[in-house]
């Protein structure tokens, strides 16, 4: 949504919400840059300029507010939104820069070009042309922000904040966070001060562009959850992380929606700290907190349903593939119990703070080594544990395949050349454990249904002429077409 000055300046006069993480401004008398959902007085016209994101207030020497804190706005929205080749790859591009801002060192933007099927000269002309900054300054400055976030929420020691901001010493963090905010780390902590121990938990909070419909998200993920992995509590849902899901440890988290404010309040193990900026980006993808509802209600106008619905995601992409294949022409209430018999047989025990979460998936390495026979025995049919020991063996290629954040076609591809796995599980996996928004699984039996009764459309064929009025956001379309039956697979 692009924005002249003057109208972005009726944004932050209104402090309109629909433009939070989409709209900065940087306020020339005090050198800092806001959200427009900033509290504070409104400056002047002639004293503000605006961008686009963070990194090009801060390329433009702005310093965050402590006050509305820019590292807790919600994301530009989903890398698939525009229709325009050149800015889908770009966003592409920061998409994949911002899960890799914790783990250290240079990324190489030659290996992303390659990935992302353009030349390196013309990702770095895109990404300037679509961000402001080029790669490695948006990167620098998700480093700092989340840097920032960790000294102002946790009690985490600077060490333990530089190195899970993905700065390789301490001494190159407190002069990089001198230099763009103009105090050092322990200043910002002294001003920011919180009581919590840092032997607790790590609390982070996050924002969300509202309205959100958190009970229907809750609601979905509740009739899902998979006991001893995963329950949903009021409007808190808790569950384990096996280990290499975000790193080498494993731990568990918790997400509590605030109803009263747009935010997510996030509690992790203190062995995840490491992976933090992993472990926010993933939460963020699994409650597709950076959707923009406006954009995606508009498009959806003729489909019944509430403001605000999300899609709901996912921790673990392996487990949710696996819990595909097991819902595989069964209720959901049947996939769930054999999900729970698969946890018991082949995942770990697992501590955390709630008695009901004390088991983790199973691996990709234990299922792949599991006899098809001893996952049978669970009550699953000989042909669905065949594909889920396939997923399993195929899975360190898979997940190369979602980590490419191009198309989700060629993950389509590899899972339905796998036995056991067809189109509509295929695109499924892709709906959820990518983010996909404009995910379409054929020949839904629900979503046929529910076109018939809303539009008449009688043949998959015709259903799916007639979806291609709510591109690129058909997953949002299929979760209202579910809901419109008060059923959903």
């Amino acid at each position: 949504m692009e924005l002249d000055d003057d109208a972005a300046y009726e944004v932050l006069k209104a402090r309109d919400a629909r433009f939070d993480g989409r709209l900065f401004v940087g306020v020339t008398s005090t050198g800092i840059y806001c959200r427009p959902v900033c509290r504070v007085r409104i400056p002047k016209r002639e004293n503000c300029r605006f961008f686009g994101t963070p990194a090009q207030a801060e390329a433009s020497s702005f310093r965050p507010c402590l006050k509305c804190r820019p590292e807790v706005a919600p994301g530009p929205g989903h890398a698939w939104s525009t229709m325009d080749a050149s800015r889908t790859l770009a966003r592409q591009a920061a998409h994949w820069l911002d899960g890799r801002v914790g783990d250290g060192g240079v990324p190489s933007i030659a290996a992303l070009a390659e990935r992302l099927g353009v030349s390196d000269r013309h990702l770095r002309r895109i990404f300037l042309a679509e961000h402001g900054v080029t790669p490695l300054q948006y990167l620098q400055t998700r480093r700092l922000l989340l840097s920032k976030q960790l000294l102002t929420d946790t009690r985490l020691p600077v060490t333990a904040v530089a190195l899970a901001s993905g700065f390789m010493s301490v001494r190159r963090f407190n002069a990089a966070f001198a230099e763009s905010y103009r105090m050092s780390p322990s200043a910002l902590r002294r001003e920011t001060d919180t009581d919590a121990p840092a032997t607790e938990a790590v609390v982070v909070h996050l924002g969300l562009r509202p309205p959100y419909d958190h009970a229907a998200l809750l609601k979905f993920l509740a009739a899902r959850a998979v006991p001893g992995v995963e329950a949903v509590a009021g409007a808190c849902i808790r569950r384990s992380v096996r280990a290499g899901v975000l790193g080498d440890m494993a731990g568990w988290l918790e997400a509590e929606f605030l109803v009263d404010r747009p935010l997510v309040r996030v509690r992790f193990a203190p062995e995840l700290s490491p992976v933090s900026g992993r472990l926010l980006a993933t939460v963020r993808r699994w409650l597709d907190l950076d959707a923009d509802p406006a954009t995606i209600d508009l498009a959806l106008a003729d489909l019944p349903g509430a403001p605000g619905q999300r899609l709901p995601g996912s921790v673990d992409a392996f487990e949710m593939a696996v819990r595909a294949v097991l819902g595989q022409q069964v209720t959901v209430a049947a996939a769930r119990t054999l999900a729970r018999r698969l946890v018991d047989r082949f995942g770990q025990p697992a501590a955390s703070p709630w008695p009901e979460i004390d088991r983790t998936f199973p691996s990709p390495e234990v299922l792949a080594s599991a006899p098809v026979e001893s996952v049978a025995e669970l009550g699953i049919i000989r042909a669905r544990a065949g594909a889920i020991a396939a997923l399993a063996e195929a899975w360190p290629r898979l997940s190369a395949r979602m980590r490419t954040e191009r198309s989700p076609e060629p993950l389509i591809a590899d899972l339905c050349d796998l036995p056991g796995i067809g189109p509509w599980t295929a695109h499924y996996i892709a709906m959820r454990a990518t983010g996909w928004p404009d995910a379409f699984p054929p020949k839904d039996v629900a979503v046929l249904n529910a076109m018939k009764a809303l539009f008449g459309a009688t043949t998959p064929r015709e259903a799916e002429r007639l979806a291609e009025r709510w591109q690129p956001w058909r997953a949002y379309a299929v979760l209202r077409l579910w809901n419109s039956l008060s059923t959903s697979p």
